[in-house]
């Protein structure tokens, strides 16, 4: 970082550029050489113990220091390091790391501000039970940290940009969020004057005695106010592939393939599922009306004809998920020609077919070489396609980037990577391959957020990103062999979520489930959700049995604070077998309750409107939309002493409910679970 008295030139629009700029010139914000700033970048420990060290420089030493293994002497922060340790704003790590190049997340700032000014010995955490009128997403703020909230709240260290209802406790810090509660933190010690702006959290002052209110009518609206629930990611992957989950076999009448589908989703409704993965695109193929690639032969015995009676199963599946209010992703594969050249004949327009040069022989399979221009352009245009032209909530990839290895067979792909180097391609063979399913992992990101701001983008990796991270694991390379670079994935922030598929147990040493989970949230620096991937398959009453699969949840939840937000479990057909009693055990305790899934601060935050026209006469709970094309559910909440349960998610279409006499809370939800405010109505 380079300090420079001019302005910054990537600030002057800027939300924090008042804040910003004072800070540069006490010294304390520095830039890079280009004359930027890189507000919206995110921030690494070490950065932020520079500016700590600058900031409060005068701060006392509480501790003594203890060197990191990974902070010699000659680390360019490691003075600022030494200093932030020792006044107490930042530890380290059980491991004796200090790990400068992580990146923090706003509460850790937060809560590295109040220990380290001292903040708690003279403001108390009396806020805690206001965070959920404060915050709207206050269930999604750790239990350790919410003592910390409370105080850094109260003390006016608090901004959030651009609403200032959501805290987004677990999000990547920015350069920008850095900068405004460290100078709120000056502005706490009395160093400098407050700047006005619309997105400092001002903390609810003490009520003063008001003149008794005249009793309202017990049925009528009694104002606003925020509440929310722990929120989860809980899906299930259903294939095609094979006839692995639906539908049962090739060929079944439309009628049998229709009431397979809504069954298969009323278990999932019943279960408290909330995401369904459909599989769209098992090998170059369509599960769905396509102009670009023919009809799946796995749904109707032969590749290239239409159901009869014609219906879309996308659309179908659509309209009946979102009737219950689980979203659907849809599922491609993105390279695999063929999962059996011995099952299937290809017709126009497979690829195989249309352009056979760039699909080979691999195995028992075919495959499209994902370094040929045709192959990317196709891939890309398939699922373009589909984003435009149907409401799915999110595009999923799963693991299939180049090939699993077969013993003693070399991918076949040297032709194009010959034409790459006579064009001047400098990269290595590996390092090309990878470079192609980044480029197009990349291209992705970028066309399906041009298209539709709102579609998630998700993929599910091998569970190992590379043997040796962390020490202990051992396996396939998933870096080295499948060329897929997930970890880059993350830090890039291409993708909304990751799944990695950790299809190990617990106690297995060389592939532990919670090693590996710590590991992928540990290289997330982007706070983009982790949904660890769960293989129901393997249940079998013996090494594995039911409760394996209770405990991996459980440690799913208990790294919330790092961004593990749900899991997705292979596969469906499991559930509806109730392999050693998992679907029993998932509806009994493991989700007992329905949940939204959680929000995505990067694609939106703005909540829709709260719904309007409050009644609760006659045991009846009624109101109205006033946006309803921006709504896609309704939560409802009940009062029980101070707090709120959720007691109902509600589809778009509903506006009243049967409820008992009690006090509720009804908000709308938009398609990425924002919640509006509530409006509070008593029920006679």
């Amino acid at each position: 970082m380079v300090s420079s008295s001019t302005p910054f030139l990537d600030i002057q629009n800027h939300w924090a550029r008042s804040f910003i700029n004072v800070l540069q010139t006490r010294g304390i914000a520095n830039g890079l050489p280009n004359g930027t700033y890189r507000p919206d970048n995110s921030m690494t420990r070490a950065e932020f113990a520079v500016m700590l060290s600058i900031a409060f420089s005068q701060q006392s030493v509480k501790r003594q220091y203890v060197s990191f293994a990974d902070v010699p002497a000659t680390h360019w922060a490691a003075d600022a390091i030494k200093f932030a340790y020792t006044a107490g704003f930042i530890s380290g790590f059980p491991d004796q790391l200090f790990r400068p190049e992580d990146r923090l997340n706003r509460i850790q700032v937060l809560m590295s501000l109040v220990g380290g000014l001292d903040i708690a010995n003279k403001v108390q955490p009396d806020l805690v039970t206001s965070l959920p009128q404060i915050y709207q997403d206050a269930a999604a703020i750790p239990t350790y940290a919410t003592n910390s909230v409370a105080i850094a709240t109260k003390a006016g260290l608090v901004s959030s940009h651009p609403n200032i209802n959501l805290l987004n406790p677990t999000l990547a810090a920015t350069r920008a969020d850095a900068a405004v509660f460290i100078y709120q933190g000056l502005v706490y010690l009395g160093q400098v004057q407050a700047i006005a702006s619309n997105y400092i959290i001002t903390p609810p002052k003490p009520a003063t005695s008001p003149k008794p209110a005249t009793p309202a009518t017990p049925s009528a609206p009694r104002g606003n106010i925020s509440v929310g629930h722990r929120r989860e990611f809980r899906g299930v992957w259903v294939a095609s592939v094979w006839n692995g989950d639906w539908p049962s076999a090739p060929g079944l009448s439309v009628e049998q393939q229709k009431t397979q589908l809504i069954n298969l989703i009323n278990r999932m409704q019943a279960l408290n599922l909330n995401a369904l993965i459909f599989q769209i695109r098992p090998e170059g193929d369509a599960v769905y009306a396509s102009s670009l690639e023919p009809w799946s032969s796995w749904l109707t015995l032969k590749q290239g004809k239409a159901p009869l009676p014609f219906y879309d199963p996308l659309e179908f599946a659509l309209t009946e998920c979102h009737k219950r209010n689980i979203e659907l992703h849809a599922w491609f594969n993105p390279y695999r020609a063929n999962s059996s050249v011995k099952e299937i004949t290809n017709v126009a327009p497979h690829l195989a077919v249309t352009h056979p040069e760039s699909v080979y022989r691999w195995g028992n399979q075919l495959w499209m070489d994902p370094g040929a221009k045709v192959v990317q352009d196709r891939t890309y245009n398939v699922i373009l396609d589909v984003v435009n032209r149907y409401d799915i909530d999110g595009v999923h990839l799963d693991d299939y980037f180049y090939p699993y290895p077969i013993d003693g067979k070399t991918f076949p792909d040297n032709r194009t990577y010959s034409a790459y180097q006579a064009t001047g391609g400098q990269l290595s063979l590996d390092d090309w391959r990878r470079e192609n399913v980044n480029r197009m992992v990349q291209r992705l990101s970028t066309g399906i957020k041009a298209a539709k701001p709102h579609v998630k983008f998700g993929i599910s990796p091998f569970g190992i990103y590379r043997p040796g991270q962390p020490a202990q694991i051992k396996g396939l390379d998933a870096y080295n062999v499948l060329y897929a670079d997930s970890k880059k994935w993350l830090e890039q922030g291409w993708i909304d979520y990751l799944a990695p598929q950790l299809y190990w147990k617990i106690d297995q040493t060389a592939q532990s489930y919670p090693v590996l989970l710590k590991w992928w949230t540990d290289h997330n620096p982007q706070n983009r959700h982790i949904y660890a991937g769960n293989n129901l398959g393997q249940l079998d009453g013996k090494s594995w049995k039911s409760d394996e699969l209770d405990k991996q949840v459980k440690i799913s939840r208990n790294l919330v604070d790092h961004s593990s937000l749900g899991n997705i479990f292979y596969s469906a057909n499991d559930l509806s077998e109730n392999r050693q009693g998992i679907y029993d055990q998932l509806k009994s305790s493991i989700y007992p309750r329905p949940v939204l899934p959680p929000a995505m601060p990067w694609l939106k935050t703005t909540p829709p409107a709260p719904p309007t026209l409050l009644d609760g006469k006659s045991r009846k709970l009624t109101w109205q939309a006033t946006q309803p094309q921006n709504i896609r559910a309704w939560t409802v909440y009940q009062q029980s002493g101070s707090t709120w349960a959720l007691v109902g998610i509600l589809p778009a279409v509903t506006r009243s409910v049967a409820a008992a006499p009690g006090t509720y809370a009804v908000c709308a939800v938009d398609r990425l679970a924002n919640e509006s405010t509530t409006v509070v109505v008593t029920v006679s």
